[in-house]
């Protein structure tokens, strides 16, 4: 990825640039200190004068009324606040005139931002105070007052803090007056420059130390640059958090947001002294200290799957290069690339107008349909279907270009999903609450609405990631997601339960990836590349879990590694230093997961025979069990020597009745409240008494007992036979009451359980519908 650039002979404005901003993807305002507002029309390459300025205006900072406010167009006209140095800032409209005119500060006005739903304005001036204030320009309150100049401000994603500089140090405080505030040293000069990120919440920040660094909005330090010839002077993130442009005395630099840089650009333009990207993400215009405007273009972009290799070579031309044979296709637009996918046979290109979509085995004719709004910020693909998010909401589609759904939720910002915050399956779209960070929702794809019960999964802290497994039946789908703490968990996204069983799989997870075509699991934990080749084991068999791990050490992958794509057998991760590395992994866990969907096995047996790995055995226990298939669950407990668990088993196959296998097979899960269910539903009391007898829940067992009128000197038999064997006396009440009234006699007890069996064989007998279970015995 690189920055084309371009700029004109001679500059346009006569004096220093200032500040600039885009209307639309296409046009641009900048202003100068030469008194000028000019617009710029990037479609016919024309320059035209807006408004000259008062001679006591000399323009600082210019920000555009946001476009879209909670997902919605915005109807107010177009305007923008523009700062100066007479100590006021004007509201200008897009035609060039001047609205409102405020007297703000003592001194220059340094920086004035709107806000990201267009309430509020804030300024930060050279009498180190910072404003807050109506759309209207009517002042709401004095936030801050510090000793020194305010040379930049930034607002938080969701509008309730500000984000500003202090001399040397950063400072983070809410609107609220009695929240905490948090400061701290960020550079060893004057910070100049600041943005915080509404996508990602990261923070940048640069100032006369000739360093930029990024951090969290907690402060910590995520990346410090190596020190530049010059300070720092302009900073911008590009609007989907991905990357972002720095500028200083005659460069220009493209970053990732973990810091490291893709191009560096050597202008002429003296400092670049203001940023702005426009809002499809794919320019970025810059203001510069000799009176240029540079423009800029994001450029080889490159995207990989399998055997395909495609590189954005122009605005609106992709090449498509098959490294198997050497073939080479050139893709042509009508119009501006702005997002790609290529994933599932499957390229998607989002351009300013239209989507087309592009079946790997044929690039010549590709399905165009047209888009509701040109600024797509993310694309996601899923083996049938792909999902598009703009400025205005979600959509998913089929590769035949047909809308399938839009889903919705109240209080939605469609500008804040990423890639971490959203996930597609082939039957549901997963989407963490904007609101509610620790809430994650579900929606079905046919029809767009909230799935099942309409309850979503409430975690007991806030969730970064969430990431959907891609195969199987969507009864089965299930949701893998890291918390704030780094811990991952696993839940069924379908859950019969009035709340769904999460478990927690691993710790100090940094990054995860789901295979493409088997539901196994990949992350980078604790400096150790991890696979889970199974799992939804922790469902079946929470045991077995840590015998399906691949281990390999992080040593040959340098610092903080991110997961990009993980395809067949090969897993793509991007270096801290923003190199790409490939890791394989074996093959044979995705044929046993092929072999298991497609019940074949004996051919899973002859696998594991084969390539006599103790990871395999267990993941193939896991799936038998999940599927009810004792026979081979047994046979691979033994492989692994886990003799109690086949015993276990054998004691299930001779259950006499299908619900009673049912409820032991469950038990064997430790789905307890499950299995007793199942045994009451069918009439089973005394096979629900005796389960609570065997897992020593004595008063769940008397209370069954009691509440059915049978099996109550059962119980108290047990009870009595399991105090004597540890020499105890009974000192609960409810069995002391009971035992003074019931005789225990062993012989009536045996000939009553005897009955009981017996009837239930019978009822087994008399049952057409068998379980494969009953059917063996």
């Amino acid at each position: 990825m690189r920055l084309k650039t371009s700029l004109l002979k001679e500059p346009k404005h006569k004096e220093l640039a200032s500040c600039v901003g885009w209307t639309t993807a296409d046009e641009l305002y900048s202003c100068s200190e030469d008194h000028q507002i000019l617009k710029w029309n990037l479609l016919n390459n024309e320059t035209s004068l807006v408004i000259r300025l008062p001679e006591d205006i000399y323009p600082i900072e210019l920000h555009w009324f946001p476009k879209t406010i909670g997902g919605k167009k915005q109807v107010q006209a177009e305007i923008f606040v523009l700062t100066s140095t007479d100590g006021k800032f004007h509201l200008v409209s897009k035609m060039g005139r001047i609205e409102k005119s405020v007297e703000a500060h003592k001194g220059a006005v340094l920086a004035g931002k709107w806000n990201y739903d267009g309430t509020a304005l804030v300024t930060a001036g050279e009498d180190g105070k910072i404003k807050i204030w109506s759309k209207s320009g009517m002042q709401r309150s004095t936030l801050a007052n510090e000793g020194s100049p305010v040379y930049s401000v930034a607002w938080s994603p969701d509008s309730d803090r500000i984000l500003y500089t202090s001399g040397r140090q950063l400072v983070v405080k809410p609107l609220q007056p009695s929240a905490k505030v948090t400061q701290w040293k960020a550079h060893d000069g004057i910070i100049l420059k600041v943005d915080w990120n509404s996508v990602s919440d990261l923070i940048l920040s640069g100032g006369e130390d000739c360093k930029f660094k990024v951090w969290d909005s907690f402060g910590r330090l995520l990346h410090s640059s190596a020190c530049h010839d010059y300070p720092v002077t302009s900073l911008s993130w590009a609007p989907d958090g991905e990357v972002f442009a720095m500028g200083s005395f005659n460069t220009l630099r493209l970053c990732d947001k973990t810091g490291w840089s893709y191009a560096l650009e050597k202008p002429n333009t003296g400092s670049v002294l203001s940023l702005a990207w426009s809002a499809d993400g794919t320019q970025l215009a810059g203001a510069c200290g000799n009176g240029h405007v540079i423009f800029a273009h994001v450029v080889e972009q490159h995207w990989e799957w399998k055997n395909f290799v495609i590189t954005l070579t122009k605005r609106r031309s992709m090449e498509v290069k098959n490294v198997l044979n050497d073939a080479v296709d050139i893709l042509e637009f009508r119009d501006r690339i702005i997002k790609v996918s290529l994933a599932y046979d499957h390229l998607v290109v989002a351009t300013s107008l239209q989507c087309y979509v592009y079946n790997s085995r044929n690039w010549n004719t590709p399905l165009i349909f047209d888009l509701k709004e040109g600024t797509v910020s993310l694309i996601l693909q899923a083996e049938k279907y792909i999902l598009l998010v703009d400025g205005s909401g979600l959509y998913t589609f089929s590769y035949d270009g047909r809308l399938i759904s839009s889903p919705k939720f109240p209080g939605m910002r469609a500008d804040l999903l990423n890639a971490q915050s959203v996930s597609l399956s082939n039957d549901t779209v997963a989407i963490r609450d904007q609101n509610e960070e620790k809430v994650i929702l579900f929606f079905d794809i046919m029809s767009g609405k909230s799935v099942g019960d309409g309850k979503p999964v409430t975690h007991k802290l806030e969730v970064v990631e969430i990431a959907l497994d891609q195969c199987g039946p969507s009864s089965e789908r299930k949701i893998a997601f890291i918390d704030k703490n780094r811990d991952l968990y696993l839940t069924s996204v379908r859950h019969l339960r009035k709340e769904p069983k999460v478990c927690k799989i691993g710790s100090m997870v940094h990054s995860m990836a789901w295979n493409d075509s088997a539901n196994i699991l990949c992350g980078i934990q604790d400096h150790q590349f991890t696979v889970w080749y199974d799992p939804g084991v922790v469902f079946t068999d929470k045991e077995l879990l840590s015998k399906i791990l691949y281990i390999k050490d992080g040593s040959e992958f340098s610092r903080a590694p991110h997961i990009l794509s993980y395809v067949g057998t090969k897993v793509t991760l991007r270096q801290g230093d923003g190199s790409l590395v490939y890791s394989s992994v074996p093959a044979y866990p995705a044929i046993l997961h092929e072999y298991s969907a497609a019940a074949r096995w004996e051919d899973a047996l002859h696998l594991c025979r084969f390539a006599k790995d103790r990871c395999l055995w267990a993941c193939l226990a896991g799936m038998a069990m999940a599927n009810r298939e004792l026979s081979t669950a047994e046979m691979a407990y033994a492989a692994l020597g886990e003799l109690p668990r086949v015993q276990y088993i054998n004691f299930i196959r001779e259950q006499p009745s299908r619900e009673s296998s049912l409820a032991h097979m469950l038990m064997f899960s430790g789905q307890i409240q499950e299995a007793e269910s199942t045994l009451l539903q069918a009439g089973l009391i005394y096979q629900a008494i005796q389960m609570n007898i065997d897992l020593f829940y004595w008063e769940r067992a008397l209370e069954l007992a009691v509440k059915h009128k049978t099996h109550v000197d059962t119980v108290l038999a047990y009870r009595e036979k399991f105090l004597q064997k540890f020499g105890r006396k009974e000192t609960n009440k409810r069995f002391l009451q009971y035992s003074e009234g019931v005789e225990v006699d062993w012989e009536k007890i045996q000939a009553k359980i005897e009955m009981e069996l017996c009837k239930e064989r019978e009822k087994a007998a008399n049952n057409p519908v068998r379980s494969s279970v009953a059917a063996r015995r």
